[in-house]
């Protein structure tokens, strides 16, 4: 079975290397590290397909190493263990390790741990490559032990210089490719078709060559019926991971900020990339109190309309209820008063604990408890001329607090 062509393309030089040019380029830190022989301890964290894995494999290439690669995804305790005693004896033979881990953030705690005696005795130089934040998913002690490199997604017109090699390759296909190669000859429409190509890529320069694969198979001519036919392809999005909380804090954020468009945007973002209609209502619903409260109560009372019409039709007809609610909720009047109010009482409940009712405010159902004071001179305020008494209603050290005050 041939290799896709995204394998084949992959470069093995920093000259083929494409994207990453704060990481590869002239004045690059990843360059100085190559030219100097010194390479640290690294994690290099971005998007799919661009680039961790074939960067890794090059500084492993240009350098005077023993370069080891194994996949958190598919190898456990057993193989690390088996490079680490490889690496060891390399060490006491002079030599020197790098040992590439693709996936890191896919290891537990007691995986990463066995790690970093290794790296503090010097057997081995870490490269770890990560789609997930490091901050959550790499422990403490191994970051403080390497250095996060961030990854970017590759621009369109990147991908487009990755493409042509592709389809250089592709009507060639001869001994002598060199990967290098960016084509000069193509026509204007399948130059065109590239820069299409490239734009449904989402920066996914793996996606963009094997979908160019399929479409030329399909038609060599490259027509953008058989882009479109050949890119059935849904936007980047992982329910549990940091893209997630990325979006929907931007929804948040758009709303409390009274623009529409972006709220709009986001959300739809995410229900394209397959999320939960119900998990967006709760967290409209959340908004609808804590940036809007009582400036507007409707809010709060279409909020969970909503949340009852997503629950009732799902995807894909309660997506324009979820749009309307955005609208509604971005262009609406805001406070946060609820929201303050609720987080310093609950500071206040922490700190102070159990701090007892005042006594003329419980309730007395028994004789013993009228004997011990309960209820004594509470004052009913619908009996008074004013209507409203003036009573502590606090405990004695919270009793000046105002939680919907900020100035006292």
């Amino acid at each position: 079975m041939p290799l896709p062509l995204a394998s084949i393309m992959r470069p093995t030089t920093l000259d083929q290397f494409i994207g990453q040019s704060h990481l590869v380029g002239e004045g690059g830190l990843v360059n100085k590290m190559i030219e100097s022989g010194s390479i640290p301890s690294m994690i290099f964290w971005g998007p799919p397909a661009v680039g961790k894995t074939t960067l890794a494999q090059i500084i492993g290439a240009r350098l005077t190493v023993n370069f080891e690669q194994i996949s958190a995804v598919m190898d456990g305790k057993e193989a690390l263990r088996q490079v680490l005693d490889r690496a060891e004896d390399n060490r006491n033979n002079g030599q020197s390790t790098i040992l590439f881990i693709d996936e890191i953030h896919r290891w537990n705690k007691a995986q990463q741990d066995a790690l970093l005696p290794h790296l503090e005795n010097g057997d081995l130089t870490l490269i770890g490559a990560t789609t997930e934040n490091p901050s959550f998913q790499i422990i403490p002690a191994l970051l403080s032990r390497t250095q996060v490199l961030v990854f970017e997604p590759l621009s369109s017109t990147e991908i487009v210089i990755g493409l042509q090699r592709g389809l250089v390759y592709l009507e060639n296909q001869s001994d002598g490719w060199e990967k290098g190669i960016v084509a000069e000859t193509l026509t204007e429409i399948k130059n065109k078709s590239l820069e299409i190509l490239a734009g449904l890529a989402n920066g996914d320069i793996r996606f963009a060559l094997n979908t160019l694969a399929i479409a030329y198979a399909i038609d060599p001519s490259l027509e953008s019926a058989s882009l479109t036919q050949a890119a059935q392809r849904s936007l980047r999005y992982d329910r549990s991971g940091e893209e997630h909380y990325n979006l929907i804090s931007a929804v948040h954020k758009s709303l409390r900020s009274s623009n529409s468009t972006a709220a709009v945007y986001w959300i739809v973002r995410m229900l394209e990339g397959g999320e939960d209609p119900l998990y967006i209502a709760r967290r409209l619903l959340r908004f609808a109190s804590e940036d809007i409260g009582n400036s507007n109560p409707n809010a709060l009372l279409l909020a969970n309309q909503v949340f009852e019409a997503c629950h009732k039709l799902g995807m894909p007809e309660c997506g324009v209820h979820l749009v309307q609610l955005a609208e509604y909720l971005s262009k609406s009047a805001k406070s946060n008063s609820a929201y303050t109010a609720y987080n310093m009482a609950r500071a206040d409940a922490k700190r102070y604990g159990n701090l007892s009712v005042p006594l003329h405010l419980r309730n007395a159902p028994t004789k013993l408890m009228k004997q011990l004071d309960y209820g004594k001179n509470y004052e009913y305020d619908h009996d008074l001329e004013s209507g409203k008494s003036d009573q502590q209603c606090l405990p004695d050290v919270l009793i000046k607090r105002d939680y919907f005050n900020k100035e006292k």
